[in-house]
């Protein structure tokens, strides 16, 4: 049996975090962003922050001048910067730059033209794999490789692409084989956000705030090169990386889902109805209890799969089931909350509104909930057939 018990140093982490967020975030959550972009002066406080709590490049190993987290001490962090909504939802970059998996398998040239200048802040990237009928559905994948010489010609179109507009290149995933799919059929490439082909034609609004970018490629020509890795392996490399991903996405939700129950319960004292405090009514007792509870497994969820990750072991599943439940566990949590606090709880004046818009998204993104449980079930019915 795993013991989910914080080792002593995650838990002073998580101690001097929530200290942070609580006196440093919190108390000033609704006049750090621009939109939904992280003001000059906040991104330079909040990555001060991060620096004096040893979290800068969190995301980066120690080899690369990282500090070389495990995938359970960074989900403590997500939890943490979860409980507040000073950041973007997406992002947010105050922990140094987001560096996915696949940059650090580079070599050589490529290496030294897009790891290590990430790495220094000089090029930023950006992930495109979503497209107009390729969503949750990466095997479904249109947007098409073809070798011709010593170049790929790349034909496509990818949507919802975050931060393409302020990115350098993209971390670009295409099929090469269409009739193998997701499984052999797609190839991961570096392209540049300059090359000739290249553009990015709509911006889109979203109810979070965000403005994600769609980008179409027209007969773009990509040195062989700048494929990453094997052709055809380039969905398990995408995978490794999405796999944390969700990790990621239980994490946020598990700060998402306490600090609802937070405002609730604090709410439910301070409010009376025909003479008695909503803390008194069984229907509001039931309902914040249902919240902490569905919490408690969603966080035993995601430590579960940290640790398995950490350790190296299979956990697709448990990836699955930790995003699945947490995302849903969230917006439940975030909705009863502003359930219980009326009217007050639909207004910008509290952070209730914001945290539901932007759990409500989670719920779609990266893998939307109807896609978790459809992994889950295959999952089910070969083990227990």
């Amino acid at each position: 049996m795993m013991d989910f018990k914080l080792p002593e140093e995650l838990q002073m982490l998580q101690q001097s975090l929530r200290r942070y967020v609580d006196n440093e975030m919190i108390p000033h959550e609704r006049e750090t962003l621009e939109g939904n972009e992280l003001k000059p002066e906040w991104r330079a406080k909040f990555q001060d922050g991060m620096k004096k709590l040893g979290l800068w490049m969190m995301d980066v190993p120690e080899e690369h001048g990282g500090p070389g987290l495990s995938l359970l001490a960074k989900s403590i962090v997500w939890q943490e910067l979860g409980r507040t909504i000073a950041l973007p939802a997406r992002e947010d970059g105050i922990t140094g730059p987001q560096v996915r998996h696949i940059l650090f398998q580079l070599q050589g040239e490529m290496r030294e033209k897009y790891l290590l200048p990430t790495l220094r802040g000089e090029k930023r990237g950006c992930f495109a794999q979503t497209e107009p009928d390729a969503g949750s559905d990466p095997g479904g994948m249109r947007t098409t490789a073809v070798l011709d010489g010593d170049h790929y010609v790349i034909n496509g179109v990818k949507r919802f692409i975050t931060g393409a507009g302020k990115s350098d290149f993209m971390q670009l995933m295409a099929a090469t084989d269409r009739a193998k799919g997701s499984r052999g059929g797609i190839s991961c490439f570096i392209v540049d956000m300059n090359t000739p082909g290249v553009t990015l034609t709509a911006q889109y609004e979203t109810m979070m705030g965000d403005r994600p970018w769609e980008i179409v490629l027209d007969n773009v020509r990509v040195p062989v090169p700048h494929r990453v890795g094997e052709e055809g392996k380039g969905f398990g490399l995408a995978q490794k990386w999405l796999g944390a991903g969700r990790v990621k996405h239980g994490s946020r939700a598990l700060g998402v889902a306490e600090r609802a129950l937070e405002m609730a319960v604090k709410y439910s004292h301070q409010r009376s109805t025909f003479g008695k405090p909503l803390a008194e009514r069984q229907g509001v007792q039931w309902q914040l209890t249902d919240i902490w509870m569905n919490l408690d497994v969603a966080t035993l969820l995601v430590r579960r799969a940290a640790s398995l990750i950490d350790d190296g072991q299979e956990a697709r599943v448990e990836a699955y089931h930790c995003k699945y439940f947490s995302d849903e566990m969230a917006f439940q949590a975030i909705d009863r909350c502003m359930q219980i606090h009326g009217g007050i709880g639909l207004t910008t004046d509290l952070p209730i509104e914001r945290m539901w818009r932007q759990q409500r998204s989670y719920r779609i993104t990266e893998g939307a909930s109807e896609v978790m449980r459809t992994v889950i079930a295959r999952h089910v019915m070969k083990a227990y057939a």
